[in-house]
């Protein structure tokens, strides 16, 4: 008995620390990932997110602005807390 309890033991291990679960965990979110969602929620189309740059001369402490390149368009996009993003497309 003693026995077949440690081998059930062992093969749940495996089960929950074995390679194919950790090929399953999720990516961390990006950046660029975050600000694409939250455009596309207000209507915008960003196909791919490509990368996010803070703008440090257009930010202040309560109001972040970032310029986003998706794969079809860039934004300018300004984020205060509780508010819907202002949205500007670039060229």
């Amino acid at each position: 008995m003693h026995r077949a309890s440690g081998s059930l033991l062992f093969a749940f291990a495996f089960m929950l620390f074995g390679p194919q679960v950790r090929a399953q965990q999720i990516p961390a979110e990006t950046i660029q990932g975050m600000l694409a969602a939250q455009i596309r929620t207000q209507g915008f189309t960003c196909e791919k997110p490509l990368g996010a740059k803070k703008n440090a001369r257009l930010s202040q402490p309560d109001r972040d602005v970032w310029v986003l390149k998706c794969s079809n368009a860039r934004f300018r996009i300004t984020r205060v807390p509780d508010m819907a993003a202002k949205v500007e497309p670039l060229p």
